[in-house]
């Protein structure tokens, strides 16, 4: 009975390795279950890999990262924000911030980027435009002044149904985007943080938010960017990787599976891949990157 156990625990393991070291190449290399993405070297300025980079899908709080950069350039970073009514009666995710209470723009920025809250994409709008109306007409023609051509945006924070139906961007439209905000070095250092702490410059009242941004946790050359979620967008990100003197950029719209995981896969691709390589994995995924434009500087989740 002895000799009988050891050589089942010996075929066990036997298989264990075999699983480990012999893995099929369907199972070595899963397919990216995702309506579009884009993967850029920023440092060569060369595409990885990309699919349906023009096709237009919602882009759920990515939004938030337009928003941020025009408040970040509006320099009144230091000014205090009284919360309105209208800020507060948002869907989730929402800080929880009260009518009446008064925060910095700079913390609204943070609450916005970090814990991807309603209430303060909001609340930046109405501050800075006088009304969510006008800040849109604001966001949509500074799309344009950054270079995003197919991009259609209908308030702050990235809602996509009822009266705000038709909020829509593109991968490449939102890679453009993202490579005029990072221009901006208190844009980068607001994407990488996990948590913030917002004070309430009237009661004196804290609020502690924390990032959805899981890939910071676990990835450990990820330095950002932000998260988005809605029903009708489904999972969406755009993350920025620095491994090795080499800068990844990633888009990832309506991903169905784990965003991190494939996120964690793509980026250890691109990495592993020398940089000559980069258009042809990228022709490779079917899609020539040579159209593509870029400019340089400009429950929803």
């Amino acid at each position: 009975m002895k000799r009988f156990r050891l050589s089942h625990a010996g075929l066990l393991l036997a298989a264990l390795v075999s699983m480990l070291f012999f893995s099929s190449p369907a199972e070595a290399s899963r397919p990216l279950v995702i309506d579009s993405y884009i993967v850029k070297d920023l440092g060569y300025s060369r595409v990885f890999m990309q699919k349906d980079t023009s096709r237009l899908i919602r882009p759920a709080s990515l939004t938030k990262i337009l928003t941020a950069v025009i408040a970040l350039e509006s320099g009144k970073l230091d000014q205090v924000v009284v919360i309105s009514p209208a800020a507060t009666g948002v869907e989730p995710t929402k800080a929880g911030f009260r009518p009446g209470d008064r925060i910095l723009l700079l913390d609204l920025v943070k609450a916005s980027m970090v814990n991807s809250s309603n209430d303060a994409a909001f609340a930046i709008a109405i501050h800075l435009s006088g009304s969510v109306e006008k800040f849109v007409r604001a966001m949509n023609y500074r799309a344009r002044a950054i270079g995003m051509k197919n991009s259609t945006f209908t308030n702050p924070a990235g809602f996509d149904t009822g009266r705000y139906t038709g909020n829509y961007s593109t991968a490449e439209d939102l890679l453009a985007l993202t490579e005029y905000a990072i221009h901006n070095p208190l844009f980068n250092e607001i994407a990488m943080l996990e948590s913030i702490v917002v004070r309430d410059q009237r009661s004196g009242r804290y609020y502690l938010l924390r990032t959805h941004n899981k890939l910071l946790a676990r990835y450990p050359y990820a330095v950002g960017i932000k998260t988005g979620f809605t029903r009708s967008a489904g999972k969406c990100l755009i993350a920025r990787a620095r491994k090795e003197n080499r800068d990844m950029l990633l888009v990832m719209l309506n991903a169905r599976g784990d965003r991190w995981t494939m996120a964690e896969e793509m980026f250890e691709k691109a990495f592993a891949a020398p940089a000559s390589s980069m258009r042809r994995y990228a022709e490779a995924e079917g899609t020539s990157p040579g159209g593509l434009e870029w400019m340089h500087g400009g429950r929803v989740e």
